[in-house]
């Protein structure tokens, strides 16, 4: 009897542990699909991330090329006018809208807008913003050839080094992003440190508008800039919301009756024409060589503070891609400084060879005596005659001169 309860006991045993393998076998199956399922969605979240940032990417480059050649259009179709003889658009003249070019430049500018608009929908707004300095340098470029306008050295130097920081920035700025949806841009909104920038800022803004603007706005150029630059921070905020709410839209979703989509479009129009009366009084006022720089570096920071508070971008960057995107930000900003700020300087290689060969000939040597320049003058020829000489001659043609130097 106990032998058969044992065995009894065995069979029970055994099936109760045959039980317990097959539900050990079952949970693990569980357990490694759920693991399964959990990498994939991973994997396929960051493909898309990647995705979405590459076609952000080519959004924002098409976008500065597009705008950057609206200038160029629009230039072309006044200059054709001018020489027609009509009134010019400076002195109250509306003829240029029968110019098919200037209309050309016109759309151009709209689409080069609307891909901006689209590029902060998928790529994150610390990408988007600096790479708009692109569209200055694309004016610049096209402006040399098809406009005659000469782009001197300072000018050249500022586009490399602005393709360089550009390219900087892209290296390292951050591939993930951070809002997907409306219910998420609402949480970021009520943020307690979004809500106290953004407090922050709209009491900036009216304090320079209503006190410092009209005291100091027509002799100082950082007051209508800086209104022009902290709005602009929101109204990024607003298009990156409405960018959002677009995406959801082709989704099917009833974005429509959400209160938040008409907020940021009342917010965005109340920014930006805010910012366009700001911005044409600076233009109308001071020199563009001199607004131009400055209003990119402030608008730029600006958009740059409100994504790291707002967005919180930065946090899954390493300190290596922060301080990558930072470099590459200060080079954006040292190339267009050059290409605006000395526009007006007439400089090239062969001027610049010219200048350091005076300054050569004027620096003492070490034993005190002056350099002796090697020159051998005929007639009644000068110094100064042999200068202007050599500055007419192109630079291929300037050589360098150990010894005498004999009129053909």
């Amino acid at each position: 009897m106990e032998q058969q309860g044992c065995r009894g006991s065995g069979v029970a045993c055994d099936n109760g542990s045959a039980a317990d393998a097959t539900g050990l076998q079952l949970l693990c199956g569980d357990i490694n699909v759920t693991g399964c399922d959990s990498r994939s969605r991973v994997t396929m979240g960051q493909e898309r991330g990647t995705y979405d940032f590459c076609i952000g990417l080519a959004l924002a480059i098409s976008s500065s090329i597009f705008i950057g050649g609206s200038f160029i259009l629009k230039k072309k179709g006044l200059l054709r006018l001018a020489r027609k003889g009509s009134m010019r658009a400076g002195q109250g003249g509306h003829a240029y809208l029968k110019e098919w070019l200037w209309w050309a430049g016109l759309l151009s500018m709209g689409v080069g807008e609307a891909a901006n608009f689209a590029a902060y929908a998928f790529a994150p707004a610390t990408l988007v913003t600096p790479l708009g300095a692109l569209s200055v340098l694309v004016s610049a470029v096209l402006s040399s050839y098809f406009l005659s306008e000469r782009l001197n050295l300072h000018g050249k130097l500022g586009c490399v080094l602005s393709i360089l920081g550009s390219t900087t920035m892209v290296i390292h700025a951050p591939q993930e992003e951070e809002i997907n949806s409306l219910k998420d841009m609402a949480g970021k909104l009520v943020d307690p440190g979004f809500v106290v920038f953004a407090t922050f800022v709209v009491i900036v803004a009216l304090i320079l508008i209503f006190v410092v603007g009209p005291r100091h706005g027509q002799v100082n150029i950082l007051v209508y800039i800086t209104i022009c630059s902290v709005i602009g921070a929101l109204s990024v905020s607003c298009v990156k919301g409405l960018g959002i709410t677009i995406k959801e839209l082709f989704a099917g979703k009833p974005v429509f009756t959400n209160p938040l989509s008409w907020i940021l479009l009342f917010s965005l129009v109340t920014c930006v024409s805010t910012q366009i009366n700001y911005l044409n009084k600076a233009l109308d006022i001071f020199n563009t060589s001199l607004v131009t720089p400055i209003y990119y570096v402030f608008f730029t920071t600006s958009v740059l503070t409100c994504s790291a508070i707002l967005f919180k971008e930065w946090e899954s960057m390493s300190a290596s891609d922060i301080i990558g995107t930072i470099s590459g930000f200060a080079t954006i900003i040292i190339g267009i400084f050059l290409l605006h700020a000395f526009k007006d300087v007439n400089i090239s290689l062969a001027s610049l060879a010219v200048s350091i060969r005076k300054e050569e000939r004027a620096l003492p040597v070490s034993n005190g005596l002056s350099t002796h320049v090697a020159y051998e003058l005929l007639d009644d020829t000068t110094v100064a005659d042999v200068d202007d000489r050599e500055a007419s001659l192109p630079f291929d043609s300037v050589s360098r001169r150990n010894g005498s130097m004999v009129s053909s």
